[in-house]
């Protein structure tokens, strides 16, 4: 049996990248969504699953709820990926409100959350997410500027423009939850690690 697998969904490209730097940390395979079998599950011990968030659903996730008897003897760790500082506490329980809705109120207790920061190009979105966008802008213009979050200031000033909050760095914890041995993981994993 295959030690891990990962799984995502990925619309822009920010998710895949970090799907692909866990594949290479963990030295696993990484398959997009679509192109996985779920009766492929049966080959791996622990299932890592990646998918972004758009307007409060995370991409992808019917994916874990359809298979949920198929992963209910597997360590699965579910990563989003999302414009959403995840430093912020007030964003992870909102991430979290998000993953309890998909599962209808209770996350299942052998799934373990991370939460990764992508990003956005204005130039690349679909007409619906530029759209929600502009809803979204409009809505923070009306506020008034003492009632702004941080993070709300900071759409408003970098609307229209490209960000990218990827960080090679923050799928440390990820890894270490995997149980994943250095010597196991190679150079990626002890890459991750910071400087002594």
């Amino acid at each position: 049996m295959n030690r891990i697998v990962v799984v995502y969904e990925s619309k822009y490209g920010y998710t895949k990248r970090y799907a692909e730097w866990l594949g290479e940390a963990l030295s696993c395979p990484v398959f997009e969504r679509k192109a996985f079998r779920p009766r492929n599950l049966s080959k791996y011990e622990t299932v890592i699953y990646g998918g972004g968030i758009y307007a409060g659903v995370i991409s992808g996730i019917q994916f874990l709820r359809r298979n949920e008897t198929l992963l209910s003897e597997k360590k699965v760790l579910l990563f989003t990926c999302g414009l959403a500082d995840p430093d912020n506490p007030d964003n992870i329980s909102n991430i979290r409100s998000f993953v309890e809705k998909a599962f209808s109120g209770k996350i299942p207790e052998q799934i373990r959350l991370f939460h990764l920061r992508g990003g956005m190009d204005y130039s690349r979105l679909t007409f619906v997410h530029r759209s929600m966008m502009s809803i979204l802008r409009k809505m923070l213009l009306k506020k008034a500027d003492s009632e702004r979050s941080w993070e709300d200031r900071q759409i408003l000033e970098t609307y229209g423009q490209c960000l990218d909050f990827t960080d090679r760095k923050s799928i440390r914890p990820l890894v270490e939850y995997t149980g994943c041995e250095s010597s196991f993981c190679g150079s990626h994993f002890r890459s991750l690690r910071a400087p002594q």
